[in-house]
Parts: structure tokens; sequence; C-alpha cells
């Protein structure tokens, strides 16, 4: 049995005109305010909502579950485990906070030359596993 994964992003010249016009900039001042959030006790949950979507407000990549069809025409979506939250929060408190910082602003650094354009969006889609332990 074969299985086809079906991507719902736009196509890669509208993502990359995105990027150079709009992204770039905008996903700055979200991981900014994402990050602030993320680390007040009230704005956790909206940090961590905005986090996830970082990769899709920097370069309109969807995110989340797959959505995969088999040959046969039977669809499923696949989701991921996760760590239980009580080893998650306690890596937030110790570690996840400040090093979640420092990524954030590699990330960005990297993300204006066209060399460390890659590694800042791969950097950018594992934020949320360096706050909080998410895996993808």
């Amino acid at each position: 049995m074969r299985t086809i994964e079906i991507e719902q992003s736009p196509n890669l010249l509208i993502r990359a005109l995105y990027f150079v016009f709009v992204g770039w900039w905008l996903s700055g001042v979200w991981a900014t305010i994402a990050w602030i959030l993320s680390v007040t006790i009230i704005g956790l949950p909206i940090g961590i909502v905005m986090l996830n979507a970082l990769p899709q407000v920097s370069t309109l990549r969807a995110r989340g579950s797959q959505t995969v069809v088999d040959t046969s025409g039977v669809v499923a979506v696949r989701t991921t485990q996760q760590y239980p939250t009580i080893i998650r929060a306690v890596y937030f408190v110790l570690i996840g906070w400040w090093l979640s910082a420092l990524w954030l602003a590699a990330a960005w650094a990297l993300g204006t030359s066209i060399i460390g354009l890659p590694f800042s969006f791969w950097m950018i889609d594992r934020t949320p596993a360096v706050l909080i332990l998410t895996q993808n």
C-alpha cells in the first residue's frame, strides 16, 4: 500500500515572493510578540499558538497534522505524540524561555542572508520544540 501526503501550501513562487515582501519583517515582529507572550503565565497559550504558526507567517507554509491518502482512497490525519505536560513545564521554566529567545534571534539573523535562509527556516520550524519540547 502506497501513501500520498497532501501539502496544503501555496506554490513555491508565491511563498518566495511573500517572504521577500512581507514574511521577513513580519516574522521578526511575530516571533518577538509570541516570545514575550510565552514568558508570561497569562499569555503562554497564545504565545505557543503564535510560535506554532511562525512558519506559516514567515513563508505561508502549512503546518500541523498531515493529511495522508493511500492508493485505495482512504484518508487519515497523522498527529505526533508529545512529552508529558509536567516534563514540558519543567523544561520551559528551567531552559525553554531563555534558549528560545536566543534561538529566535539567531534564526531571524540567519534569515537576512541568502546563505543562512535555509537554516533560518529550519530553526523557525523548530522553535516550539526549543520553547516547550513540542515534537513535530
